[in-house]
């Protein structure tokens, strides 16, 4: 990875989810860098959706590798991916970043969810002429709030596909569990076959349960870890459920304040 340091200067406003939004969305959040320079970051793979409606300079973003300039990426949606996400920014980017929840993306997307994974989707190309006016309007409202009620009304107008109840009754479990429920006793609960479960998993929300499952875990073994509620690498494996070897004081050290922000995939 690359030595670039994290952003020096920059503005960030978060909103939480209002009761019409709670569920869909885990947050929306406006950044603003504030001082030039090119700057670098890398994010751990989340359980996040994101939309980024990029009001400044475009980020650098690639899946798994430094970006380089090809990689430019300007307001898009981004779906699940179970790997890192590296970053780079120029200090003139600015945007509101709308972070969906696994189930709210397939509300809000319906089946296009599918066309996301591991994938950055231009706005255009997902949410047609109405996310380009959307950005329009952002970029002539000045004020962080005002641009979040209009990106609310956007979201909650457009929540229109609701997942089946057995996929939200096995994602929840899953996340109940951070991770540790068999996939198998998920599908005899529900009453399905275990490949029924995983196929119609991956069509709703765009990754099998497997792979969700262990980025719960890995992120029920992060929180551990920085916590210290864990005896040692072996006790965060033990109770995080993450095999030992995949475990490493590299993985884990808590970030430095300065970069304590939302990339633009708030794939954190």
């Amino acid at each position: 990875m690359s030595d670039i340091g994290a952003p020096l200067a920059f503005e960030l406003t978060r909103r939480a989810p209002s009761q019409r939004t709670a569920g869909l969305i885990m947050g929306m959040t406006g950044y603003r860098e504030t001082a030039l320079g090119r700057f670098s970051q890398r994010e751990t793979a989340s359980l996040v959706v994101p939309v980024i409606i990029s009001l400044g300079s475009p980020f650098l973003i690639a899946l798994g590798r430094e970006p380089d300039a090809t990689d430019r990426q300007p307001s898009f949606a981004a779906g699940l991916h179970a790997g890192p996400v590296c970053i780079e920014s120029d200090g003139g980017a600015e945007c509101v970043q709308v972070d969906f929840t696994p189930l709210g993306a397939y509300r809000f997307f319906g089946g296009a969810v599918v066309d996301l994974v591991a994938r950055m989707v231009d706005m255009s190309d997902v949410l047609g002429r109405e996310g380009r006016q959307l950005r329009e309007r952002l970029g002539a409202t000045p004020l962080w709030q005002n641009r979040f009620d209009l990106v609310e009304d956007f979201v909650a107008g457009r929540a229109s596909h609701p997942p089946s109840p057995e996929i939200e009754f096995a994602y929840r479990r899953l996340a109940r569990s951070a991770g540790g429920a068999r996939i198998t006793a998920l599908a005899k609960e529900i009453g399905w076959s275990r490949k029924h479960l995983v196929n119609r998993f991956r069509s709703e929300l765009g990754l099998a349960p497997k792979p969700v499952a262990r980025i719960m875990r890995f992120h029920r073994a992060c929180r551990l870890a920085q916590t210290g509620d864990a005896r040692g690498w072996a006790g965060v494996a033990a109770e995080s459920g993450m095999p030992i070897r995949r475990i490493s004081p590299a993985n884990f050290h808590p970030l430095p304040a300065s970069r304590q922000r939302p990339g633009p995939a708030g794939w954190r």
